[in-house]
């Protein structure tokens, strides 16, 4: 298979008339199946329409969208019909979309809802190329046009214009014609990077760079048709793109579309996934809770749960180190399975093999309370760039601390400056119109500068250390990796958010944000009344201090000139929606330094602040 149209073709040739679901959603309280029958007449059908709409081969299509069944629809229907989509995230905003739409030169957008298309409405004067808007939900009172020029369809309509087009042709006659439009050095997507500064760029990915990585991938992690993944990351992200949206569909399996990240939690015990591709945000959430409601308990069942997680932590330990599992262990393992870990994995559905984890460093105790408690996390990393995955830990083959080895085909170095540089089939081609930035991020040989900072572990794994552009230089000229830093901390589950700071300062500091829940149960312990509102609490000298003296501990491994030395607490948590996240949930470093400037330069002159 050259393409992503190839791909549909053969998958959906081969489970029609199976029965099986090949996505699920939400319909009136319950997931529902949507077949490989239905799904191969709705691509061909949209496809069709998109073609007599005047869709041609190379032409840019906009899709704004949350996870749902019609933005798979989409995605597989123009790049049949020989176009090339530009996914964006839902959560952008009027300028950010206006922006995308016209440099990407998109001739059609797609929308989600009546939410999604007002943003387009309001824009429509500064749309410079768009044709045409396609519309998922059947809204109300939609206009034939936005303006004098842009035309207006209701998805619903045109699959059933595509469907009696379907009826007065050969079927798998114009499939094949359509695939012909496309090869697999042709463009499929431009993603624009959402980057934690600066304005975006259109990465360039190929049908072969997004194929190449998918069955890179599934040749070093079993996937196959009985697995179910639960998709709440944005399909419009390489990462959840390639890896939970490509390669479920490429191994047979099934995709159900969670509602929202707010109902991940109940959707897991829904569609009880076999396999769930994340970031470490939700790995944090989710320990933190577990640790939260055993506060909760009495101290017997508080007992028993510590003595749990140290048997598991014990059984992890021997398999790493003497490579078998004492006689001892293994039984204490199964009645900590049978009494403890059962439950907790039945919150997630009961049926998971794994977890993926990407998109940012998972702190290596997280990743290790997972595998203790028989819920595996597979680390990897990559970058939109190489579509996107470079690395993976294997089940047979996971070093914590470490996001893996190369996939197969992929050529990994670092250079001089610690910099990591990546060679390989699913190197993008390029940014779209930005010929400088190009050169800039691929050399005359082929490699990929990522701009990431890493080293190989003694296992041969690699171990990224942090961005180039985050490294802090302390006035003492100390270079300081903040990931390292904030990744010590975050062992604590009173710190739910950190930001470390010290470029051109004479020692570093921390901004937190903290857990709520468990930061009173913290002070309780401490003998600190915890009843104020959390934003007294955190401006509190007494309050700092102690959790200053606990992080002590945390950071005991850190060097000295690593090590933070004074703190403030915040109560605003770091979000999307107030900008100082990524839609990818990356810390926006230099957004949070600005709005909370007072803060830190208290740190730094008052000598009253918590150190």
């Amino acid at each position: 298979m050259q393409t992503i149209g190839e791909l549909f073709d053969e998958i959906t040739r081969r489970y029609m008339g199976s029965g099986r679901p090949a996505y699920m959603r939400k319909e009136q309280g319950s997931y529902v199946g949507i077949g490989y029958d239905r799904l191969r007449a709705d691509v061909v059908a949209y496809a069709l329409a998109l073609e007599e709409l005047g869709l041609e081969a190379g032409d840019r299509v906009g899709l704004l969208s949350e996870n749902r069944y019609e933005w798979a629809i989409t995605d597989f229907a123009v790049l049949l019909a020989g176009g090339v989509d530009v996914p964006m995230f839902p959560s952008l905003v009027e300028p950010q979309i206006a922006y995308i739409l016209n440099h990407s030169q998109s001739v059609f957008c797609a929308v989600s809802s009546s939410y999604q298309f007002r943003k387009l409405l309001n824009i429509a004067d500064r749309l410079e190329t768009l044709e045409g808007v396609i519309v998922f939900d059947d809204v109300p009172g939609l206009p034939d046009r936005l303006g004098e020029r842009i035309r207006v369809y209701r998805l619903s309509d045109m699959l059933a214009r595509g469907s009696e087009l379907q009826r007065t042709v050969d079927v798998h006659g114009t499939i094949r014609r359509l695939l012909e439009r496309t090869r697999g050095d042709d463009l499929c997507t431009i993603i624009y990077t959402s980057g934690t500064t600066g304005t975006p760029k259109g990465v360039m990915l190929t049908h072969r760079n997004i194929l190449s990585n998918v069955e890179a991938a599934r040749s070093v992690i079993a996937v196959d048709e009985r697995d179910v993944f639960l998709s709440y990351l944005p399909m419009c992200h390489s990462y959840e793109r390639t890896t939970g949206f490509y390669t479920a569909f490429a191994s047979g399996g099934t995709t159900a579309f969670a509602e929202s990240i707010e109902t991940v939690r109940t959707n897991l015990r829904e569609v009880r996934p076999t396999i769930m591709t994340s970031v470490p945000q939700l790995f944090e959430r989710i320990r933190n809770g577990i640790y939260a409601q055993m506060a909760q308990q009495s101290p017997l069942r508080r007992s028993i749960f510590e003595w749990a997680v140290t048997i598991g932590l014990r059984r992890l330990r021997e398999q790493e180190e003497q490579g078998r599992i004492s006689a001892a262990t293994a039984f204490g393992y199964r009645l900590a399975e049978r009494f403890v870990f059962r439950k907790i994995q039945l919150a997630v559905g009961g049926r998971l093999r794994f977890f993926v984890s990407g998109g940012g460093p998972l702190a290596p105790e997280i990743g290790r309370f997972f595998w203790a408690i028989g819920l595996p996390i597979l680390e990897g990393y990559g970058l939109t760039e190489a579509s996107p995955v470079l690395t993976v830990n294997r089940l047979d083959d996971n070093e914590f601390g470490t996001v893996g080895k190369p996939l197969p085909g992929v050529e990994i170095r670092i250079d001089d400056s610690g910099e990591i540089l990546a060679r390989g089939p699913n190197i993008m081609r390029g940014y779209w119109r930005n010929p400088e930035e190009t050169r800039a991020a691929i050399d005359a040989d082929g490699w990929l500068h990522t701009g990431d900072v890493g080293r190989w572990s003694q296992r041969g794994n690699l171990m990224i250390t942090d961005r180039i552009k985050n490294l802090i230089v302390t006035s003492g000229g100390k270079n300081v990796a903040p990931q390292v830093v904030e990744r010590a901390l975050k062992q604590w589950d009173v710190v739910a958010q950190v930001v470390v700071i010290g470029d051109g300062r004479p020692f570093c500091t921390a901004l937190i944000v903290p857990n709520e829940e468990a930061l009173r149960a913290f002070l309780r312990a401490q003998g600190i009344d915890a009843s104020a509102q959390l934003s007294e609490l955190c401006t509190d000298s007494r309050v700092l201090g102690a959790v200053m003296r606990e992080l002590e501990h945390y950071q005991r491994d850190l060097a000295k000139y690593e090590r933070v030395r004074r703190i403030a607490m915040v109560a605003e948590p770091f979000t999307v929606e107030n900008g100082l996240l990524t839609p990818t949930l990356k810390v926006k470093r230099k957004e949070v330094i600005a709005r909370f400037s007072d803060q830190i330069e208290r740190l730094y002159s008052d000598p009253s602040v918590s150190s």
